[in-house]
């Protein structure tokens, strides 16, 4: 692309929309052109932060409307694939929200299609810049704790579910994809080893308004023999650790932060970490840049810089997830999941292979 600021389209305008205006407003080299949602009063806070975009109530009148370079879609998960689709073939850059979609089937179309057009394709995988997430990473990296062969995480508590679509199975994916799609691409950031099976529980036992399971848990299996755990609680009334490395010299531990009861997911949580002999230190978290993500997206359409976020990694991911619920159906039968080779291109030419 030319040196000319790039257009961004946001299509639908949530909290995610909200969070995505503020890193554009913030991101030299991005223009907010266009905003669309149905609910006026949205594009009425939108114009808060950027008053100058046109608004549209109407998808596909502002993919047709010629002012967007990039759009950043953050409809619900049964839509991304539509939407996504939609946009390419119009030769518009695509930044979708989590899950990429519903399917490995549909992401490996959307990624075929981007690398016939040589467009951008790239899911917004913001908690991949966690300060407690990169933290963590740095220390596995190090070799402080040494091999991990052990890696469990959890989200949750004992609440009841919204009555959004985050709740309705057939809108999100099920409860698996909805934070799984954050903590199962923290797990395969961390251990990059070959997966062997994946294995997946779903609980329906109270909360009968929502039909995403109250309590859902995958269990993933390398063939290197490591394993890592995903937990999202809706009836965990006695919470774990966010994260809970086991090393062969040492562990992490990364406990909620009390001061963000009850929405604890809201701040970074604590991190120890744990030696041979006993002794434990809470670590001090890494300060990091802001809006890295879309400094990243600047980067790789004006430059070619690859991106730390892939299409892949995102569709790998999607490929566990729906393995997992696969599992749940037939009462944690392991499957082995569809995962395909990253062939180390940049997000807008991977290659399955």
């Amino acid at each position: 692309m030319s040196t000319k600021s790039i257009r961004v389209g946001l299509l639908a305008y949530g909290a995610i929309g909200f969070e995505h205006n503020i890193a554009v407003q913030n991101t030299n080299g991005l223009i907010l052109s266009a905003v669309c949602d149905t609910k006026p009063e949205r594009l009425v806070a939108a114009r808060e932060l950027a008053p100058d975009f046109v608004g549209f109530s109407d998808a596909t009148e502002m993919l047709d409307s010629g002012l967007l370079d990039l759009v950043v879609i953050s409809t619900p998960p049964n839509s991304h694939f539509f939407w996504a689709k939609e946009s390419l073939q119009r030769g518009i850059h695509v930044v979708l929200e989590k899950p990429m979609a519903l399917t490995a089937d549909e992401c490996d179309e959307l990624i075929k299609l981007a690398s016939l057009k040589n467009l951008l394709l790239v899911v917004y995988q913001n908690r991949r810049f966690d300060a407690d997430f990169v933290t963590m990473r740095s220390l596995i990296s190090s070799g402080v704790i040494g091999e991990v062969y052990q890696l469990d995480t959890f989200v949750g508590g004992y609440s009841r579910p919204c009555d959004y679509w985050h709740s309705d199975a057939v809108v999100s994916g099920g409860a698996i994809f909805d934070w799984g799609s954050h903590f199962i691409d923290q797990i395969l950031n961390l251990i990059s080893d070959d997966v062997a099976h994946v294995s997946g529980q779903n609980h329906k036992r109270v909360w009968t308004h929502a039909t995403n399971a109250d309590h859902a848990q995958v269990t993933i299996t390398f063939a290197t023999g490591k394993q890592a755990t995903f937990v999202h609680s809706d009836l965990a009334a006695a919470r774990k650790p966010k994260f809970y490395v086991l090393g062969t010299l040492g562990a992490i531990v990364a406990d909620w932060n009390p001061a963000a009861e009850p929405a604890v997911a809201d701040l970074p949580a604590i991190l120890t970490l744990h030696s041979q002999d006993s002794t434990s230190t809470i670590v001090q978290l890494e300060k990091l840049d802001e809006y890295q993500f879309h400094k990243s997206i600047v980067d790789y359409l004006t430059t070619g810089a690859p991106m730390s976020v892939t299409a892949l990694q995102s569709r790998n991911v999607v490929a566990i997830m729906q393995a997992a619920e696969e599992s749940a159906r037939n009462n944690a039968m392991p499957v082995s999941p569809r995962i395909r080779l990253v062939s180390g291109a940049n997000s807008a030419s991977e290659v399955l292979r």
